[in-house]
Protein backbone atom coordinates (compact mmCIF):
# COMPACT_ATOMS: atom_id res chain seq x y z
CA UNK A 1 0.00 0.00 0.00
CA UNK A 2 1.12 3.15 -0.43
CA UNK A 3 1.63 6.57 1.62
CA UNK A 4 -1.57 7.95 0.35
CA UNK A 5 -3.24 4.70 0.70
CA UNK A 6 -2.88 4.54 4.37
CA UNK A 7 -3.14 8.35 5.21
CA UNK A 8 -6.71 7.92 3.25
CA UNK A 9 -7.59 4.90 5.28
CA UNK A 10 -6.90 6.74 8.72
CA UNK A 11 -8.61 9.26 7.80
CA UNK A 12 -11.63 7.62 7.13
CA UNK A 13 -11.57 5.62 9.86
CA UNK A 14 -11.01 8.41 12.10
CA UNK A 15 -14.23 10.58 10.68
CA UNK A 16 -15.93 7.42 11.05
CA UNK A 17 -15.32 6.88 14.80
CA UNK A 18 -15.74 10.53 15.76
CA UNK A 19 -19.58 10.67 13.82
CA UNK A 20 -20.53 7.19 15.91
CA UNK A 21 -19.72 8.49 18.62
CA UNK A 22 -21.43 11.78 18.90
CA UNK A 23 -24.43 10.26 17.26
CA UNK A 24 -26.15 9.70 21.31
CA UNK A 25 -25.51 13.10 21.78
CA UNK A 26 -27.04 14.82 18.64
CA UNK A 27 -29.68 12.32 17.55
CA UNK A 28 -33.29 12.69 18.31
CA UNK A 29 -34.77 9.83 17.17
CA UNK A 30 -38.70 11.59 15.53
CA UNK A 31 -41.02 9.88 18.27
CA UNK A 32 -38.77 10.49 21.15
CA UNK A 33 -40.95 13.20 23.37
CA UNK A 34 -38.97 16.07 24.35
CA UNK A 35 -37.96 17.40 27.76
CA UNK A 36 -38.87 20.80 28.95
CA UNK A 37 -36.84 23.20 30.81
CA UNK A 38 -37.32 26.98 32.03
CA UNK A 39 -34.69 29.49 33.07
CA UNK A 40 -35.92 32.46 34.67
CA UNK A 41 -34.20 35.85 36.80
CA UNK A 42 -36.26 36.80 39.57
CA UNK A 43 -35.59 40.02 41.67
CA UNK A 44 -36.34 40.07 45.18
CA UNK A 45 -36.98 42.85 47.71
CA UNK A 46 -34.23 44.04 49.23
CA UNK A 47 -32.59 41.97 52.30
CA UNK A 48 -35.38 39.28 50.98
CA UNK A 49 -33.73 36.49 49.29
CA UNK A 50 -32.91 33.46 51.48
CA UNK A 51 -36.69 34.07 52.40
CA UNK A 52 -37.82 33.41 48.96
CA UNK A 53 -35.33 30.86 48.62
CA UNK A 54 -36.59 29.23 51.43
CA UNK A 55 -40.36 29.69 50.43
CA UNK A 56 -39.50 28.00 46.90
CA UNK A 57 -37.69 25.40 47.92
CA UNK A 58 -40.34 24.10 50.30
CA UNK A 59 -42.69 21.18 48.96
CA UNK A 60 -40.49 20.85 45.62
CA UNK A 61 -39.46 17.20 46.80
CA UNK A 62 -42.21 15.70 44.89
CA UNK A 63 -43.41 17.54 41.52
CA UNK A 64 -44.33 15.06 39.13
CA UNK A 65 -42.52 15.08 36.45
CA UNK A 66 -39.68 17.08 37.66
CA UNK A 67 -36.37 16.16 36.70
CA UNK A 68 -34.19 19.34 38.21
CA UNK A 69 -35.00 22.00 40.06
CA UNK A 70 -32.55 24.62 41.01
CA UNK A 71 -32.65 27.75 42.85
CA UNK A 72 -29.17 29.77 42.93
CA UNK A 73 -28.19 33.18 43.98
CA UNK A 74 -26.85 35.80 41.33
CA UNK A 75 -23.44 36.55 42.72
CA UNK A 76 -23.85 39.79 40.87
CA UNK A 77 -27.08 41.12 42.59
CA UNK A 78 -27.94 40.27 45.94
CA UNK A 79 -31.20 40.82 45.13
CA UNK A 80 -31.42 38.89 42.91
CA UNK A 81 -31.93 34.92 42.02
CA UNK A 82 -31.82 32.52 39.18
CA UNK A 83 -34.35 29.05 38.92
CA UNK A 84 -33.34 26.87 36.66
CA UNK A 85 -35.81 23.76 35.40
CA UNK A 86 -35.94 20.45 33.70
CA UNK A 87 -38.87 18.68 33.28
CA UNK A 88 -40.36 15.70 31.89
CA UNK A 89 -42.90 17.74 29.54
CA UNK A 90 -44.23 21.20 29.48
CA UNK A 91 -47.33 19.86 30.22
CA UNK A 92 -45.89 18.64 33.55
CA UNK A 93 -44.64 21.83 34.20
CA UNK A 94 -47.64 23.58 33.94
CA UNK A 95 -49.38 20.98 36.00
CA UNK A 96 -47.06 21.62 38.61
CA UNK A 97 -48.35 25.16 39.03
CA UNK A 98 -51.57 23.63 40.55
CA UNK A 99 -49.84 21.58 42.99
CA UNK A 100 -51.30 22.99 46.85
CA UNK A 101 -47.51 22.81 47.72
CA UNK A 102 -46.44 25.33 44.84
CA UNK A 103 -49.14 26.98 45.22
CA UNK A 104 -48.70 28.02 49.36
CA UNK A 105 -44.99 29.11 48.21
CA UNK A 106 -45.93 31.32 46.17
CA UNK A 107 -48.31 32.25 47.85
CA UNK A 108 -45.47 33.17 50.86
CA UNK A 109 -42.86 33.87 48.40
CA UNK A 110 -45.52 36.79 46.49
CA UNK A 111 -44.70 39.48 49.03
CA UNK A 112 -41.21 39.67 48.51
CA UNK A 113 -40.84 39.66 44.70
CA UNK A 114 -39.92 42.72 42.98
CA UNK A 115 -40.26 41.52 39.26
CA UNK A 116 -39.17 39.40 36.79
CA UNK A 117 -36.13 39.33 34.75
CA UNK A 118 -34.86 37.42 31.48
CA UNK A 119 -36.82 34.21 31.09
CA UNK A 120 -35.89 31.42 28.49
CA UNK A 121 -37.57 28.21 27.61
CA UNK A 122 -34.89 25.41 26.40
CA UNK A 123 -34.98 21.22 25.51
CA UNK A 124 -32.34 19.49 27.63
CA UNK A 125 -31.18 16.49 26.64
CA UNK A 126 -29.40 15.09 29.29
CA UNK A 127 -26.09 16.13 31.39
CA UNK A 128 -25.00 14.76 35.20
CA UNK A 129 -28.04 14.37 37.00
CA UNK A 130 -30.31 14.69 34.81
CA UNK A 131 -31.89 11.58 33.42
CA UNK A 132 -33.94 11.83 30.27
CA UNK A 133 -37.42 11.77 30.98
Amino acid sequence: MTKNTNRRRFVLATAASLAVAAMPVFAHPPTEKKMYGLIGKMKIAPGQRATVIGHLLQGVQSMPGCLSYIVAEDPTDPDAIWITEAWDSKESHQASLTLPAVQQAIKLARPFIAGFGERFETVPVGGPGLLAG
